[in-house]
C-alpha cells in the first residue's frame, strides 16, 4: 500500500488469520532489531479506513471456505525494502548468487535477535537492489513468529529462527562474528525494551498490558542466555558454522 507519506508498505491487517498478536510481535522485533544495528525495513502504524477497505475488493482475506474484508482502524506496516518505482525486491537468491549481497555478515546478526526473540519460524529475508545496482542488500522481514507467534512463549529450539542456507554463515569465524550486535543486545537498557513496548497500540494485543508486561520482563532476562542459545545452534547436527576457529 502506498502510504500518506509517500512510501509504499506491507501491511498486515489485525484480522490476519495468524495471530492478532503478531502485529504486536511484527512491531517490536523489528524495532528492536533495529535498535541493535540490523538493516530492518521501518515498522508503522498505518491506519486504513472503512471507506478504503469497502471500496477495494483486494483488502480482503481468503479463507479456506470464506472471503472477508480487511479489518479497518490501525495496522502494521513494514516499509517496502525499496520503491518499486526504484529499484527490485526479490525474497530468493540461489546460494551460488550470494558473493553479490553487500552485507552478508548481518545474517549473524539477525540470529542474534532470532534467537533472542524465540522466532518460531525459518529467518525471512528480502534481497534489494536499486535500478542499475549490481549488488543486493539484504532486508529482514516478517518478524510475527518472534515470540513463538501468538503464544508468547519461548521454546527454544535449536534451529528455529535460521536462514534455510548454511551460505550466509560462511563468514562466522567465532563470536567476533557476531558483533556489534550480540553485545548490544546483552547490553540493551531496560528502558529501551520498555520504550518500545509501550508504542505498540493497545488493540494489537488485546488491551492485555498484562501479558505485554510479562513478554517484556521474560525478553529482558533472556538477554543473558542468547549465547547459551547459538552455541546449541553451532553444535547441532546441522552445522552452520564450517569456518568456527576454537580459541586457545
Amino acid at each position: 500500500m502506498r502510504c500518506s507519506d509517500g512510501n509504499f508498505y506491507v501491511v498486515k491487517f489485525r484480522n490476519n488469520p495468524q495471530h492478532l498478536r503478531v502485529l504486536t510481535n511484527e512491531m517490536l522485533a523489528t524495532r528492536l532489531a533495529e535498535r541493535a544495528g540490523l538493516p530492518v525495513p521501518g515498522a508503522e502504524v498505518v491506519e486504513v479506513g472503512a471507506w478504503l477497505v469497502g471500496h477495494t475488493a483486494e483488502l480482503s482475506i481468503q479463507l479456506a471456505h470464506e472471503t472477508v474484508p480487511c479489518q479497518a482502524g490501525l495496522q502494521f506496516g513494514s516499509r517496502y525494502a525499496v520503491s518499486p518505482l526504484e529499484g527490485q525486491v526479490f525474497d530468493y537468491l540461489p546460494a551460488e548468487m550470494f558473493g553479490m549481497v553487500r552485507n552478508l555478515e548481518t545474517f549473524a546478526g539477525m540470529l542474534v535477535v532470532d534467537k533472542w526473540t524465540g522466532n518460531a519460524n525459518g529467518r525471512q529475508a528480502a534481497f534489494w537492489r536499486k535500478l542499475r545496482e549490481r549488488k543486493y542488500t539484504a532486508a529482514f522481514i516478517d518478524q510475527g513468529y518472534c515470540f513463538n507467534a501468538g503464544e508468547w512463549t519461548f521454546p527454544d529450539y535449536p534451529l528455529r529462527g535460521v536462514y534455510a542456507r548454511n551460505e550466509v554463515y560462511e563468514r562466522v569465524r567465532g563470536w567476533e562474528s557476531f558483533e556489534p550486535w550480540l553485545s548490544r543486545i546483552e547490553k540493551m537498557e531496560e528502558d529501551v525494551v520498555w520504550s518500545l513496548a509501550g508504542e505498540i497500540p493497545p488493540e494489537w494485543y488485546g488491551g492485555e498490558w498484562d501479558e505485554l508486561e510479562k513478554l517484556v520482563r521474560t525478553l529482558i532476562v533472556r538477554r543473558g542466555v542468547v549465547r547459551e542459545l547459538i552455541e546449541a545452534f553451532r553444535v547441532s547436527p546441522r552445522r552452520p558454522f564450517p569456518g568456527w576457529v576454537e580459541q586457545a
